[in-house]
């Protein structure tokens, strides 16, 4: 996915649910702060967004431009209509949101997480997939791994998660 196509989403879903800040909470939350990150960030054809209007308005977004929509049929990639509590953030990311908007956005504002806020939420999640972005994000510099490393310790997490969080970040810093 690129920018441009990320724009589009936005349009598309401020058009469909008439909210005006959609946030980007998914993987390509990072073209709010990097327009043209590194190729190999952009692989997802899906873009994780909730309306801050209304928490049904993520069904709107799935139906109308989710997977498999007439949308996703015609230009190859869709919405995910998500909740907020979709993804675990540290204390104060809605502080750091990236806002996105321009003419491709049709009036609307994308408020993307910022980078370190999206690779916690990555950590967190721990995929394999995950790891490989987070990796990828710190050998670009595109992050830091003492913020990465702070933001971690302002997260909510049980000390189990805590720990494998840690580990998983240690990982990802060591990953080629």
């Amino acid at each position: 996915m690129n920018r441009q196509q990320l724009e589009h989403i936005l349009r598309a879903a401020a058009a469909i649910t008439g909210a005006e800040e959609l946030v980007v909470i998914g993987s390509q939350a990072i073209l709010g702060a990097y327009p043209d990150a590194p190729a190999e960030l952009l692989h997802s054809f899906e873009v994780d967004v909730y309306s801050r209007r209304s928490n049904e308005d993520a069904d709107l977004i799935d139906g109308s431009i989710g997977e498999g929509s007439p949308f996703h049929q015609t230009f190859g990639y869709y919405a995910h209509g998500v909740a907020e509590e979709t993804a675990v953030l540290p204390a104060g990311w809605k502080d750091r949101l990236v806002p996105l908007r321009g003419p491709g956005t049709g009036g609307a504002t994308g408020l993307c997480l910022e980078p370190h806020d999206l690779a916690i939420s990555k950590l967190v999640a721990g995929r394999e997939k995950d790891l490989s972005y987070v990796a990828a994000m710190v050998r670009h510099r595109l992050v830091d791994p003492t913020v990465l490393q702070a933001r971690l310790d302002l997260t909510t997490l049980d000390d189990a998660l805590r720990a494998a969080c840690a580990a998983r970040l240690r990982r990802a810093v060591s990953l080629p």
